[in-house]
This record gives C-alpha cells, sequence and structure tokens, in this order.
C-alpha cells in the first residue's frame, strides 16, 4: 500500500493507454476502482475528508477524440481554456498530449509557461489586457486576440517601428443569441466581448481596421459554452467566416489566414454518455459553413471544459446525517468552496451524485430522499436536493461526478475552507490504480497564512500611531 501523497499504488499501469476510458462503461469502472483506492491508501478518509480525483486515461481520450474529429485539409491549432483547471500539472499533460493553451489572465499566462507551453502554443484572450501584459505578448509572438478599438489603438502604439512577431486578430461578437445559462453565453447583444458586429458601422469599421493594419490577421468569435446549443454555436462561427470571406475580396488579398473559433462543447452532465460530441460539433460546423474546412485558413479552438469535466470527481466524507421536517439531509465536506456554480445555480449547474460506504464500495439498496449538504455556514450550501439514493450513513463517501473542469481550480474561499488535495489517477485493465498527486491539500496553517498572517499587526499599529499624533 501507498502512502498518502505516494506516486505509486499496488499494481501497474502500463496496460493502460490513452483510449483506456474511452467508453462511458469503462471510464466508471475505472472511477469505482479509483475511489476505492483512495480510501484504501488514506487519501480519503477521516483525516482527509474532501479530494478530487482525475482521470488521466479519460483526458488523453478526449484529447484523442478532438483531434480525430477535426481532421482534415485545414491546419488547426487546438489550445486548451487554462480557465477549465489552471493546476500546472494537468497543463503539463495536455501540453504533452500536444495541446496549445488559451489564456485569459497574467496568472493563467504564468501557469502555462511553467507547465512548459512555449510562446507559439499559446492565446491570450482578456477583455481587459494591460500594457504592460500586451507588450509582453507581442514582444514574444503570442498569439493574442483584441478585444475593442481601444485596445486594437493600444496596439498601433505599442508596434510603432517593429513588426508583429505572432498573430494578431480582433475579436467580434456575431450577436447570435443567448442559450439556456445567460452567464456562459457571449454572443449575446449586449455581450462585454468583442467587437458587436449588428451594432451600426460595426462591420465597415471592422473592415477598416483591417485594410490599415496588414499585421491584424485573425478573426476571434467565441458563442459561449455549456448551454448554448451546437447550431447557435456554429451560426456564430459562420458570422466570423463570411466576414473573414467578405473581407479578404475587398482588401483583394489573403489578410485574414486565421479563423479562432473558441470551444464552448456543452457537457452532458445527466448521465455517464459523451454527448454531444466532437464530431457532432464538426458535422454542424460543417453544415453552416462548408468553406472553414478547405485549408484556407488555420483554424484555433479554445475547448475547456468538455476535454477534462467527465473525467474528474470530487469525493467527500459524509460526517453527519440528520432530517429536518421529514427531509433526510446528509452533512459532507463538499459544498461551495468547491462546488460554486453548483449551489448558487443549481438548476444550471446540476451533478450526478454515487454513495459508497466507508470503504469506497458502491451503496445498493432501498433509494430515500436526501440533501447533499456541504460544510459551508449558509442555508444553501448544498450540492444536490431531493434526490433518491441508496441510504447515506455518517462514514460513508458522497461522489460528485463531472467534476473534471473548474471545479478542481476555481476554488471559493467561504468560511476560510482550505483547498483538497487532487490526484491524477489511471487503472490497468484489471482494475488496478495507480495516483500521481496533482496538488497538495491546503492546510489550515497555509489559510492562516494567506489571510494576511505576516501583517497581523499592521492595522493595530497605524491606529496607535494617530493615537500618538492625535490625528
Amino acid at each position: 500500500m501507498s502512502t498518502p501523497g505516494s506516486s505509486t499504488s499496488t499494481g501497474s499501469s502500463s496496460g493502460a493507454s490513452s483510449g483506456a476510458s474511452r467508453s462511458p462503461h469503462r471510464r466508471a469502472r475505472a472511477r469505482e476502482a479509483a475511489l476505492a483506492r483512495a480510501v484504501e491508501d488514506g487519501l480519503l478518509g477521516p483525516r482527509s475528508p474532501l479530494v478530487g480525483l482525475l482521470d488521466v486515461d479519460g483526458v488523453l481520450a478526449a484529447v484523442g477524440a478532438l483531434n480525430e474529429a477535426f481532421e482534415g485539409p485545414a491546419p488547426v491549432h487546438h489550445t486548451f481554456a487554462a480557465k477549465a483547471c489552471g493546476l500546472v500539472p494537468v497543463l503539463r499533460l495536455l501540453a504533452d498530449a500536444g495541446m496549445g493553451c488559451e489564456v485569459a489572465s497574467p496568472g493563467e499566462l504564468e501557469q502555462a509557461l511553467a507547465a512548459g507551453f512555449t510562446y507559439d502554443r499559446l492565446v491570450f484572450d482578456s477583455p481587459a489586457k494591460t500594457v504592460e501584459e500586451l507588450e509582453f505578448a507581442l514582444a514574444r509572438g503570442i498569439a493574442i486576440n483584441l478585444d475593442n478599438f481601444q485596445e486594437l489603438a493600444r496596439v498601433d502604439r505599442l508596434l510603432t517601428g517593429r513588426e508583429a512577431a505572432g498573430p494578431i486578430g480582433l475579436r467580434v461578437n456575431p450577436q447570435v443569441g443567448a442559450g439556456a445559462i445567460g452567464a456562459m453565453s457571449t454572443a449575446t447583444a449586449t455581450s462585454k466581448f468583442g467587437i458587436a458586429l449588428r451594432d451600426p458601422g460595426a462591420v465597415d469599421a471592422v473592415i477598416d481596421a483591417f485594410a490599415h493594419r496588414p499585421w491584424l490577421n485573425r478573426l476571434h468569435a467565441h458563442v459561449g459554452s455549456q448551454g448554448c446549443p451546437l447550431p447557435l454555436i456554429a451560426e456564430g462561427v459562420r458570422a466570423a467566416y463570411e466576414l473573414a470571406e467578405r473581407l479578404n475580396a475587398e482588401l483583394g488579398r489573403a489578410q485574414i489566414t486565421g479563423l479562432d473559433i473558441g470551444g464552448g462543447l456543452p457537457v452532458n452532465f445527466d448521465d455517464e454518455d459523451d454527448r454531444p460530441t466532437y464530431a457532432d460539433h464538426v458535422t454542424e460546423l460543417r453544415r453552416a459553413a462548408p468553406g472553414l474546412f478547405d485549408g484556407r485558413y488555420t483554424l484555433v479552438t479554445e475547448f475547456g471544459r468538455s476535454l477534462l469535466a467527465k473525467s474528474g470527481t470530487i469525493a467527500t466524507v459524509v460526517e453527519y446525517t440528520k432530517s429536518a421536517g421529514g427531509r433526510r439531509i446528509a452533512v459532507t465536506h463538499a459544498g461551495a468552496q468547491v462546488a460554486t456554480r453548483t449551489v448558487f445555480m443549481p438548476d444550471a449547474w446540476p451533478l450526478r451524485v454515487g454513495v459508497f460506504d466507508a470503504g469506497g464500495r458502491p451503496k445498493r439498496g432501498p433509494a430515500e430522499v436526501v440533501d447533499i449538504a456541504g460544510p459551508c455556514c449558509f442555508a444553501g450550501d448544498l450540492t444536490a436536493t431531493a434526490r433518491e439514493l441508496p441510504a447515506v450513513e455518517p462514514g460513508d463517501v458522497v461522489a460528485l461526478y463531472d467534476t473534471g473542469a473548474y471545479y478542481f481550480s476555481s476554488h471559493f474561499s467561504y468560511n476560510s475552507l482550505p483547498r483538497p488535495a487532487v490526484y491524477g489517477y489511471r487503472t490497468d485493465p484489471g482494475g488496478r490504480v495507480r495516483f500521481a498527486l496533482a496538488r497538495e491539500a491546503q492546510s489550515v496553517r497555509d489559510v492562516v497564512e494567506e489571510s494576511g498572517l505576516s501583517q497581523a499587526d499592521a492595522l493595530v499599529a497605524l491606529r496607535a500611531r494617530q493615537h500618538r499624533t492625535g490625528a
């Protein structure tokens, strides 16, 4: 048996391939084996009541499916949206698998560089890039998507007297409408992102911008992510493609050589199946804009959630069970701090839940209606409400499925709850599991230090100085 935090456990993963978790059935079996092994190894239990588990083979299978779907004459640069899981070991895994990385902040940029992405494999997006950030990217040939005309003018000044070292694109908002989740829809009439193409004079202004800047050579459009149906996403991509065609025709040259079509493939959170697939997405894109794939444009993608979500599990120990108003409640250590969107927007972000016994084995038997509660000190801290699940008891394990994207790295520090450890795992055909630590658990001491411990006396000293001076 390995000790907690060890990179190995009994058994070898040498038989596992990148496609080992391609089927939903195989992925579910691997997850069950990993949960049981995590309990046995002490990675999950009374002293470590919360942990994140990531199926490495599932991630690699998703990368493989993405590459396969886009095979064809058009050159494609697939980037991973770092915001979906900004953990350096996860980014390193994706870099090793041949992905690029899309970053939207200085922190994500530094994480990507630390993970081994070279400058030419990065795409820098953000609606609020500073002069310093722009200069950094321009000097190193990092691809940039500019958000607005003011940012475009800023780059004009920065490029005075020199050539652009990398691709520079302009983000446009095709204004094709919203999906089911407004907050995830970025192509609405009033979206904060990009240049709104249906506003009066916008298209002419975009064409003029390209006409006077030969170094502008990409268009970027992203309709949204979860809740956006494939036809809506394809409609937005078609608008960008048609604008590129018009612009190149009017300028009389192939100035736009690349189209960044974003990501946003929605994830199925209802059951184990992968749907829609990347192949479904490409089929819809080909229907909407057949010329997109003929090889005249380099395509850039920015998928995030769809590459990781189905391969992740948040597992937590049940601390107590109780009843209130006839409703059973299981109190766990996983709440808003790790499942923020699910807790605050449960209808938009519901999660599947599994119940395991104290040994990490799936529980069977008659179902009961139960709420799964977290540890945060507010009444709405529930990760699941009124679910029919096998009877839950203290010491059992509750698993929140499909949490590989955002849930591991977008921690909400409510109640100063520490970030949990995250482990990657692989399983061989015999079900034997091997773990690797991707992020250490944050200690309570770490939380205290992060909260300003080294400046503990600063405000008292400030008050004392004012008192002495009579101010």
